[in-house]
């Protein structure tokens, strides 16, 4: 299979927390997975799976995925993961694996914070009784270190800077771009966190500290957008805590990653019929399985996937891609006629793509040639031709027509 990767998705949050079980839960990635802090040292990367529904039985075709997946009429499309190591209190300041952690979350476009949703493991990550540590504090801890150390990236130079934008006309945003560029923010995401903070951007040189701080506290937000996974949520003082998450400013989604690696660890064996995102599984060979693995499978089916719908660890990573990320699905292909490529192949490629993509915009992520050379797309549903500034929709299948290349 052809990979093709749109965003790199950062897991994080602190030590002990379940982290690295939902990483290879996710990946099927073999690592460590132990119940100590700093089990991660070194980050792990891995691919992980958007699952979409694909559009091949809508034309009633069978489709030859190339740079994806599709089972049972469900596409797969993979995204690159990034199991970081684990955040404690003052990582901003260099503090445990503060430096390496933060320098890993500039490559993220987005995050995933996984929360011990028992409150059975404390601020250092360390097992404590389950009810006793706050995870509210957690999510706090996390937004305040990424917020001081995005601080401490501009404060130094931040008068001159100020300065500087307000002397020149280029504007606040201009300057702070190329200053950010090693974090991946882009200026319309810093004119974002400026309006909301409600800030003069023609007079930064103005702003106060308690400004300064509002500002970039929202360029974090913006720029770094954060689901939260309440993990454990088969322990007995999890749920409470959930409901109390879910009154927080950011999307929440409960989880079990412990029970969707066991479940994609016995699909692997082809033990039970399962695929990432079920909300059931069918035991194929029971025979195979020692009663003690029957009992904890179909404890999995009652205590989580009845009770929450399923193990939340796919719905998450769904999740980051189609409401944080607000990403569509597009099928290029070269004959609008088969929807195949040159070689034959039906439906082969499906990318992930910012919602609000032009048909220009797709020519270039295929390649810039394409982009280069654009003359029009065909929409494959009704044939007709669509201009380069057409915005595309989710599942839109399209054939791009070029001076030098059809795909």
């Amino acid at each position: 299979m052809q990979q093709s990767y749109s965003r790199l998705l950062g897991i994080v949050g602190k030590p002990n927390t379940g982290k690295s079980t939902f990483f290879c839960a996710a990946t099927l990635a073999t690592i460590d997975i132990a119940n100590y802090p700093f089990t991660t040292i070194k980050p792990n990367r891995g691919i992980g799976y958007v699952r979409t529904p694909c559009v091949h039985p809508e034309f009633k075709v069978q489709d030859n995925p190339k740079n994806s997946l599709c089972l049972d009429d469900t596409r797969l499309v993979p995204v690159e993961l990034i199991d970081i190591a684990g955040i404690v209190p003052g990582a901003w300041e260099g503090r445990g694996l503060g430096n390496q952690f933060l320098d890993e979350i500039r490559r993220a476009d987005a995050l995933i914070h996984i929360i011990d949703a028992s409150g059975g493991t404390d601020s250092e990550g360390k097992n404590c009784k389950p009810g006793e540590h706050d995870p509210i504090e957690d999510v706090q801890l996390l937004e305040k270190e990424i917020t001081m150390w995005m601080v401490t990236i501009l404060k130094k130079d931040w008068p001159r800077i100020a300065r500087t934008a307000e002397q020149d006309k280029k504007g606040i945003a201009h300057h702070l771009e190329d200053r950010l560029n090693g974090l991946g923010i882009k200026k319309q995401c810093i004119n974002e966190a400026i309006r909301k903070a409600g800030l003069n951007i023609d007079k930064p040189a103005t702003w106060s500290d308690a400004d300064f701080y509002r500002f970039i506290d929202n360029l974090r937000r913006i720029s770094k957008p954060l689901l939260i996974v309440a993990n454990k949520i088969d322990l007995p003082t999890a749920q409470a805590n959930i409901e109390r998450l879910k009154k927080l400013d950011c999307t929440v989604i409960p989880a079990s990653a412990e029970a969707e690696l066991a479940l994609r660890r016995a699909a692997e064996k082809g033990l039970i019929d399962y695929k990432p995102g079920d909300t059931d599984f069918t035991i194929k060979y029971p025979e195979k399985l020692t009663a003690n693995q029957i009992q904890a499978l179909e404890r999995i089916k009652e205590k989580i996937l009845k009770t929450n719908g399923s193990s939340g660890v796919q719905q998450a990573i769904n999740t980051v891609y189609f409401k944080l990320l607000d990403m569509i699905t597009v099928y290029p292909v070269e004959d609008p006629e088969h929807l195949s490529d040159h070689n034959g192949r039906i439906l082969p490629d499906t990318y992930l793509v910012p919602k609000g993509t032009t048909a220009r915009q797709v020519a270039y992520i295929i390649h810039s040639e394409l982009g280069d050379n654009f003359l029009y797309a065909v929409d494959a549903r009704d044939k007709r031709r669509i201009g380069e500034d057409t915005v595309l929709k989710d599942r839109d299948v399209i054939s791009i027509i070029s001076t030098k290349k059809r795909t």
